[in-house]
């Protein structure tokens, strides 16, 4: 919006070139979701606690969250109010790209309220179906999968990526939409599941969302990505302003749930952060690494799978509980333990996600 009104100015006042700069507005994108989140975060939480609107605590769950409960919850709405209204200012609203990871978070967002809605202010502790949840997470992911693949105007916007391999680009035809189906609701659930402790999920979530800033700069640029032997995706390069976007409301958002938590970011934040993630990646033809840069979401995630499946099959556990954040809890780690040391995983993980650019 921003940029567009920035461009008619420029021919009165050359200053305005300043916000042709993909750089510059990536900067204003991070200072301005976060400013966005800080100032709505006191705001929404007196309104949470007015409206007695608290986290519920598993009976089942470790005896140190017995506390938490009651603590704010539904957060979420003030990361993607902020991511929303960041993009919208600093991105070239006539990128498609753009919109479709809008309504990606949007749709989410929706499914994800519609379920903490269920738990807290109807109190039904399974709140939405988990059948219903996938069928919607699965209409809207399909929706955005089949729009992409029939408006793919390159072969590059279709080309699966393997790391490390620079010659090895198959072309995915109708397994595209079959891949981002797993990609976006497999990212979105992943996140959720890993949302568990203060500050768990969103921390990972800016240090994936900041790698992939870097990712969307580089395929964006046609110089970079033949340097790089990666796909050059013209559009990619406004997804920068989306994925700084993240970075800046979730460092406003770790302002209040921090630990001890003030809020939590509940499902409306991590079912449509996670799905924002998914899309990014394959709109950045990148899903292989997103699975190395979310190692945590996925090391989260299969510890569920093996925990169930061990389970079913031997009627024995692996862990103390899962996910696996849970396991080292039971174990006797304090809780910021846990969560600083799955910050610096995937600190790490990011880092050799990154590295693997290169390494081809």
């Amino acid at each position: 919006m921003l940029v567009w009104l920035a461009e008619h100015l420029t021919h009165y006042w050359s200053v305005f070139n300043i916000f042709s700069y993909l750089t510059f507005r990536a900067i204003l994108s991070i200072l301005t979701s976060l400013v966005i989140c800080l100032w709505m975060g006191p705001r929404l939480i007196k309104r949470l606690q007015r409206l007695q609107i608290g986290q519920v605590v598993r009976n089942d769950g470790p005896e140190s969250h017995f506390s938490k409960s009651g603590t704010p919850t539904m957060g979420g709405i003030m990361i993607l109010v902020s991511i929303a209204i960041s993009c919208l200012l600093w991105a070239r609203l006539d990128n498609p790209d753009v919109w479709v990871v809008l309504f990606v978070l949007v749709t989410f967002g929706i499914i994800g309220f519609i379920d903490d809605y269920r738990k807290v202010v109807r109190k039904d502790p399974n709140g939405l179906i988990a059948r219903w949840k996938y069928f919607w997470q699965s209409v809207a992911t399909l929706l955005v999968a089949f729009f992409l693949y029939a408006t793919a105007h390159h072969a590059s916007e279709t080309t699966l990526v393997i790391p490390f391999f620079k010659s090895v680009m198959p072309q995915l035809g109708l397994w595209f939409i079959l891949l981002t189906y797993f990609v976006v609701v497999g990212s979105s659930n992943a996140v959720n599941l890993t949302d568990g402790l203060d500050g768990l999920a969103i921390m990972p979530t800016v240090m994936v969302a900041a790698g992939f800033a870097i990712v969307a700069w580089a395929t964006g640029n046609v110089n970079f990505a033949s340097y790089l032997h990666i796909p050059y995706v013209p559009k990619a390069g406004e997804l920068v302003v989306v994925c700084t976007s993240i970075v800046g409301a979730g460092l406003g958002f770790l302002w209040f749930n921090t630990y001890p938590a003030q809020v939590f970011m509940g499902d409306v934040g991590s079912l449509a952060l996670g799905a924002l993630l998914g899309i990014i990646a394959v709109l950045v033809r990148q899903e292989f690494l997103l699975v190395i840069m979310g190692g945590v979401f996925v090391l989260e995630t299969v510890s569920v799978i093996l925990q169930v499946g061990s389970y079913k099959l031997r009627g024995q556990r692996i862990f103390r509980m899962a996910p696996i954040h849970h396991h080292y809890e039971l174990k006797g780690w304090p809780e910021p333990r846990v969560i600083v040391r799955f910050w610096i995983m995937t600190l790490v993980l990011v880092l050799v996600g990154l590295a693997t650019l290169k390494m081809r």
